[in-house]
């Protein structure tokens, strides 16, 4: 929910020290589970990791927009999104394999070190970054929020997180129901990695050769699919197999949508813009597993998945009106 305020540091201030405050919230979150796990702990540590999960987004997504030129900037973002989808795949069968053999408190202590390289790098290499930028413009908030096309961007921005997270959601609860390891179901959450790299390999010839939006469209049908089959599968490699499709669809959404996003910002107020943008999203990934965790209860898992196929669907219809919209 900060995303937004931290989206307009990111505007003024040195990507340096934001990034330095990122990577220390992400090593103590982990580092206090280890060294105290209670469940009042694991709250404080989801916090400080949610803390560090929004200064990491904005400040990098706004980082990679101002090193870039109009011309360069979507295959920027593409190669950025690529170091996403890798350590997408690098986390789920790191934790898996060490939760196997090694335990849940030392799988936290190993995934926490990986925080250490981040300020190590900083430390070191982080005077390239760009100097603080205290004369920026500040955004009018009000301003921002009554744009009808930002809305709908906004809008479509969030389902894509939704399906995204939704489907992580309930990979593995189908995956434990299928009786799958936890390293089974890490390689399942691999093979969705696998695909969103590949696809995002092409991300910028595909934003060069077709409208954001009609993209958008394409992104949501593949979705709309991936959920409504996701009741039938019955193993491990059919659960791989439409991770897979749904990453070759799905794992343009997010880049897609960040470079729209930037795009749309005016001068001076694209922290403040992706801060926006990632605020929205938050909505949705926080209340997004609550409702429709409730509503399994009442219709099941096959149920709300079909829910969420519609939902999708829905998205891939609101991308379509996108197109029209000024």
């Amino acid at each position: 929910m900060l995303s937004w305020p931290i989206g307009a540091l990111a505007d003024r201030m040195a990507a340096r020290g934001l990034l330095t405050f990122a990577a220390a919230c992400a090593a103590v979150s982990l580092l206090i589970m280890y060294l105290w796990p209670t469940l009042t702990v694991f709250y404080i540590a989801a916090a400080l990791n949610g803390l560090a999960l929004s200064f990491f987004h904005v400040t990098l997504q706004n980082l990679i927009g101002t090193l870039s030129s109009p011309d360069d900037r979507a295959r920027n973002f593409g190669n950025f999104s690529l170091a996403g989808a890798t350590t997408s795949f690098a986390g789920p069968l790191l934790a898996g394999v060490s939760i196997d053999h090694v335990g849940y408190a030392w799988a936290c202590l190993i995934t926490g070190a990986m925080s250490l390289v981040v300020l190590v790098l900083l430390a070191t290499l982080g005077r390239h970054l760009p100097p603080a930028r205290p004369k920026a413009k500040t955004a009018d908030k009000a301003g921002m929020v009554i744009d009808r096309r930002l809305l709908i961007m906004l809008a479509t921005s969030s389902l894509v997180q939704l399906g995204y997270d939704l489907f992580q959601f309930y990979v593995p609860i189908l995956g434990h129901n299928l009786g799958l390891s936890a390293s089974a179901i890490g390689g399942v959450l691999a093979t969705l990695a696998t695909a969103v790299f590949i696809v995002r390999m092409f991300l910028a010839r595909l934003v060069d050769r077709y409208p954001g939006e009609k993209l958008l469209m394409a992104v949501f049908a593949t979705g709309t699919i991936a959920f409504a089959l996701l009741p039938l599968a019955e193993s491990g490699p059919t659960l791989a197999v439409l991770a897979f499709l749904f990453g070759l669809g799905m794992g343009i959404g997010i880049p897609l949508t960040v470079i729209l996003m930037y795009s749309a910002s005016a001068e001076g107020r694209s922290g403040q813009t992706l801060g926006l943008r990632l605020t929205a999203n938050n909505l949705v990934r926080m209340s997004g597993p609550m409702v429709f965790g409730a509503i399994s209860v009442t219709v099941g898992i096959s149920g709300v998945l079909w829910i969420i196929a519609a939902v999708m669907a829905a998205g891939g219809v609101m991308a379509r009106w996108q197109r029209s919209v000024k």
